[in-house]
């Protein structure tokens, strides 16, 4: 498991939360989920699908390999199963769920495909959704930034992060419905985006706490640049490619 993703709770939503639970109801709306669906909720992280899954009506359980999380999660939702597992080996009866869902996650798995095999084994329905990462003005700016200051960002998981990977992804189980998810998320200032980044949550905050002093100096100033010098409030874009299957 990536090491981005051993931190606090708090400290993932701070940084991907604000995002992520935009993105939440239009992936769920993309699956399908409605009252009463059983749903499983695969790498589900700090619980913001899970959350608006259960809002929905639907019947919850999720699977995280974060024991920080998976703790995070229970006492954030209560009232439904949490278990901790990796999406390749899940717990679960075969045709447990009418929908298996793995929000933002593809690209972290050990072995995507063997995980999408293990949804597809518990679940009548799959759907899957990654960030891209040039439709993402913060990813797209911190990949500038690293280029201007010559700090190499290489060895990043980066698969999974286009609609055509993530098509082939499920293409092996049947026809696969595609979507685009646009999400637009705000930051009070500058010094708040750079307190998000700077909490070492997935391989953004993991590149920024690997630089020097120097770096990271040089780092503030060509990302402050990057993202327009924002003087006060701002908003990023992000878009996320979604798919799904009914093997």
């Amino acid at each position: 498991m990536n090491a981005g993703f051993r931190v606090g709770g708090d400290d993932y939503d701070n940084f991907m939360g604000r995002y992520s639970t935009l993105l939440a109801p239009l992936f769920a709306e993309f699956a399908g989920v409605r009252s009463g669906t059983r749903v499983l909720d695969v790498g589900a992280g700090t619980g913001a699908l899970a959350a608006e899954l259960v809002s929905r009506g639907a019947s919850v359980v999720a699977a995280d390999p974060s024991p920080e999380f998976v703790v995070f999660m229970r006492q954030r939702l209560p009232d439904i199963e949490v278990q901790e597992a990796p999406a390749e080996s899940l717990p679960f009866a075969t045709g447990a769920f009418d929908v298996a869902l793995a929000q933002l996650v593809v690209a972290f798995m050990t072995n995507a495909p063997a995980a999408v095999a293990e949804m597809a084994r518990v679940a009548r329905r799959i759907a899957v959704c990654m960030w891209g990462v040039a439709e993402v003005d913060m990813f797209a700016a911190i990949d500038r930034t690293a280029a201007a200051i010559g700090a190499s960002r290489a060895g990043e998981p980066r698969r999974y992060r286009t609609a055509l990977e993530l098509h082939d992804l499920l293409a092996p189980l049947g026809d696969v419905e595609s979507a685009e998810l646009d999400v637009t998320a705000g930051y009070g200032d500058f010094e708040e985006f750079w307190d998000a980044m700077d909490r070492r949550v997935g391989p953004a905050g993991h590149w920024l706490a690997s630089l020097d002093a120097r770096a990271r100096e040089r780092a503030h100033k060509e990302l402050f640049r990057q993202l327009g010098s924002p003087s006060g409030p701002f908003q990023l874009r992000a878009r996320a490619f979604a798919v799904a299957v009914t093997p």
